[in-house]
C-alpha cells in the first residue's frame, strides 16, 4: 500500500468550504497555489481536512528539513512553553539563544572566530546584515545579482531582482543597490568563461555606475533559490570571495534556503571554500518556527553598536529550543549524509526523464537541492510557464505537492525535507513523471 491517498478529489467538500472563507477575509494577494487545506503533517506526508494524503516535496519552501512535525522538535516545543513563552533577550536573557548561537558559531564556514545575531525572518536577517555592513565599512552602497531574492521588506525586496510579482507598486526602493548579472550556465554562454565575464562585469561597474569607496558588501546566493536553483560555476564564490577582499568589501553570502544540508553539506559555501564576512541563515533553523541569524567574524560583529540590532521578538526562546532540536535531529540521523543519498536518487530520475521529455531542457543542482528548467524549445530555449503550472497541478491532485521557481516560472524545483524515505521519494516521484507524460502528450495533441 502506497503513501498517497486520495479519497476525495482536490479540494474536497471540506476544503472547499474553508477556501470559499478565505475570500471573505483574506486579501487576493495571499491566494494559496494548492487546492486543499492541511489537517496535519508528519514527515513527508501531509493528511488534509478531507482525509487526503500527499507527500510534501515542496518542504514548506524549504521550511522542513527535518520534516514536519519532527517528534524531537515538538517535545522540545512542548517543554519550553510550559517554562517560559517570552521576555526579550535584551531584558531578561536565558540560556537557550547563547547556546544556539554557539553551535551555530562553530558550524559556519571558516576557521574565523564567529558571533551570531537571532531575529525573526530570513529577510530581517538580510536587513540586519545590511545595517551591520553599512555600519561597520561607513559606506552606504550595495552590489548584488540579477535574479536574486532576498525577501521582501524594503531593503531585502531592493535586493530581489524580480519585479513582478515581488516589487511592483513598492517602489521608491532602497538607494545605491547595483545590479549586474548572476552566471547562469544554462542561460549564458560559454560557460567555462562565465565567472571571468561576472568578474569583468563587477570591475566595469566599479568604474561607470559606482564608486568603490562606497561600497560596503557584495550580497549573493551560492545557489540561487527562487531565480531558478541555478548554480554557478564551482569558481564563482571563490573568485566573488577575492574581489571582495581586493577592494575592501564586505561578502554577505545569503545561505537561507541553501543552508542545513539542502545541498549536501551543512552550508552551501564550504563546498566552495569560502567564508563570509556575514552569513545568513533561516527557513530550516527552527523546523518552521519564526527564527533567523546573521553569522559574522568576531571582529565585525564586535563592532556594532549596542541596542542598533535586535526586536522585540528575536530569538524567541520556543524557537530557540525548536532549533536546538533540530541540529540534534541533524547529528542523530545524520540528515547532511541523507541529503546526499536523496539528491542522487532524484538526480537519477531527473536525467532519465530529461532523455524522455523534450519539455525538461536543463536539469541542475547540488545535493538535495535539485530542480528541472522546462522549456517548449530545446533549441531556442523559450520557456514554458504554462505547461509548469500544469505539471504542479496535476501533481497535486494527485497527491504530489510541488514548487516552481525561476524568473520566467518554469522551473520546477525540489525541496523534500531529508527524512523523506527513499521509497516515499520514490512513489512521489513516480507521480510526478506521470504529470511530465500527461503534460507532453498533451502538447503534441494540439
Amino acid at each position: 500500500m502506497g503513501t498517497i491517498a486520495i479519497r476525495e478529489p482536490l479540494p474536497g467538500p471540506r476544503a472547499r468550504q474553508v477556501l470559499a472563507e478565505q475570500a471573505d477575509f483574506l486579501p487576493a494577494a495571499l491566494a494559496s497555489s494548492l487546492p486543499t487545506v492541511v489537517a496535519e503533517g508528519h514527515g513527508a506526508v501531509v493528511t488534509d481536512v478531507d482525509g487526503n494524503r500527499l507527500i510534501d516535496l515542496s518542504g514548506g519552501f524549504g521550511c522542513l528539513a527535518v520534516g514536519h512535525s519532527h517528534p524531537h522538535v515538538v517535545k522540545a516545543i512542548q517543554q519550553q512553553a510550559e517554562r517560559f513563552l517570552h521576555t526579550d533577550f535584551s531584558v531578561l536573557p536565558y540560556a537557550s539563544y547563547i547556546e544556539l548561537a554557539d553551535r551555530l558559531a562553530k558550524l559556519a564556514p571558516g576557521s574565523s572566530p564567529k558571533k551570531v545575531a537571532l531575529f525573526n525572518s530570513g529577510a530581517e536577517a538580510i536587513e540586519n546584515a545590511i545595517k551591520i555592513a553599512r555600519q561597520q565599512t561607513g559606506r552606504p552602497a550595495l552590489l548584488t545579482f540579477e535574479g536574486a531574492f532576498h525577501g521582501r521588506t524594503m531593503g531585502a525586496l531592493t535586493l530581489t531582482s524580480q519585479p513582478s510579482p515581488y516589487k511592483v507598486g513598492f517602489g521608491p526602493f532602497l538607494p545605491e543597490v547595483y545590479r549586474v548579472p548572476f552566471p547562469n550556465p544554462y542561460r549564458n554562454q560559454p560557460p567555462q568563461q562565465l565567472t571571468a565575464q561576472t568578474l569583468e562585469t563587477l570591475e566595469r561597474m566599479l568604474h561607470t555606475a559606482v564608486d568603490p569607496r562606497t561600497v560596503a558588501a557584495v550580497v549573493v546566493e551560492p545557489i540561487q533559490g527562487e531565480g531558478g536553483f541555478v548554480v554557478p560555476p564551482s569558481d564563482f564564490l571563490p573568485a566573488l570571495r577575492t574581489f571582495c577582499d581586493a577592494h575592501g568589501f564586505l561578502l554577505i553570502v545569503d545561505e537561507i534556503q541553501t543552508g542545513y544540508g539542502r545541498t549536501g553539506t551543512f552550508f552551501a559555501c564550504e563546498q566552495y571554500g569560502v567564508e563570509p564576512d556575514l552569513l545568513t541563515i533561516g527557513k530550516s533553523i527552527a523546523a518552521g518556527l519564526p527564527l533567523s541569524a546573521v553569522v559574522g567574524r568576531s571582529t565585525i560583529m564586535d563592532g556594532i553598536v549596542a541596542g542598533s540590532i535586535g526586536g522585540t521578538y528575536v530569538g524567541n526562546p520556543v524557537a530557540c529550543a525548536a532549533a536546538l532540536a533540530v541540529l540534534d535531529v541533524f547529528e542523530s540521523e545524520k540528515l547532511v549524509e541523507r541529503a546526499q543519498l536523496l539528491g542522487q536518487r532524484l538526480w537519477e530520475r531527473l536525467s532519465t526523464w530529461q532523455q524522455k521529455y523534450p519539455l525538461i531542457g536543463d536539469i541542475r543542482g547540488v545535493g538535495a537541492m535539485r530542480a528541472c528548467e522546462l522549456v517548449l524549445d530545446r533549441e531556442t530555449r523559450q520557456p514554458a510557464p504554462q505547461q509548469t503550472a500544469a505539471i504542479l497541478q496535476d501533481a497535486a491532485r494527485r497527491g504530489v505537492i510541488l514548487a516552481k521557481a525561476g524568473i520566467y516560472g518554469n522551473v520546477i524545483r525540489f525541496l523534500m525535507p531529508l527524512v523523506t524515505p527513499l521509497e516515499v521519494l520514490d512513489e512521489a516521484l513516480d507521480v510526478v513523471e506521470f504529470a511530465f507524460a500527461e503534460a507532453e502528450s498533451n502538447r503534441g495533441s494540439r
